[in-house]
């Protein structure tokens, strides 16, 4: 295996460059996944029935703090990425622990919030609105219980082997899937949440 190590950890060799474009590519279908749930939740939003709609069960309190831990989240990773180009092994580890533990508190919160909608009588089965609000929450919310999951084998991966290109280009990948995950949060923020509240 031949290292370019004019190149940063997670591209030096051609295997690793090979592995961030392929991961790119599956964004890109992960991408059309999530404009179909958003596709669909724009068709279905006013199908209320006799539920209710986004501005009867939508509360800004819980969804600023569910924003504001998944945007941190995202920022504190960047910081573990740039720990992990400094050569930086036992920063990298807590930069991400922190992400994970941000993770984990928004996850926290949206189980709270599904909780509460099906209480307040908004459920899967309420209306055409609700089912694909639910549906597409819980997509996104999916995507981050196994993004903790990944994170947590990235960290003990880390632990176990130290900086390799390996363990680097994993990481990276790692952080691309937590910032991706975050963009899809600020759209369901964006457009579900706020529009849903006017």
């Amino acid at each position: 295996m031949k290292i370019d190590h004019t190149l940063p950890l997670e591209y030096s060799t051609e295997e690793n460059r090979l592995k961030i474009l392929g991961f790119w590519i599956f964004l890109g279908a992960e991408i059309m996944l999530f404009a179909t749930l958003f596709a669909s939740y724009f068709t279905l939003v006013d199908r209320t029935g006799n539920g209710p709609a986004g501005s009867d069960i939508f509360e800004i309190t819980p969804v600023l703090i569910e924003t504001i831990l998944l945007l941190t989240s995202s920022f504190v990773i960047g910081l573990g990425i740039h720990a992990m180009r400094l050569g930086k092994k036992n920063a990298m580890i807590t930069f991400f622990a922190i992400t994970l533990l941000l993770g984990l508190g928004f996850l926290g919160f949206e189980i709270f919030e599904f909780v509460h909608y099906v209480h307040i009588g908004a459920g899967i089965q309420t209306s055409a609105f609700t089912a694909i609000l639910l549906t597409t929450l819980g997509t996104h919310g999916a995507h981050v219980t196994f993004g903790l999951f990944w994170g947590l084998s990235i960290i003990i991966q880390a632990k176990k082997r130290g900086l390799t290109p390996e363990t680097a280009n994993k990481s990276f990948i790692f952080s691309l899937y937590w910032h991706f995950l975050d963009v899809v949060w600020i759209f369901i923020f964006s457009f579900v949440y706020l529009k849903g509240m006017m």
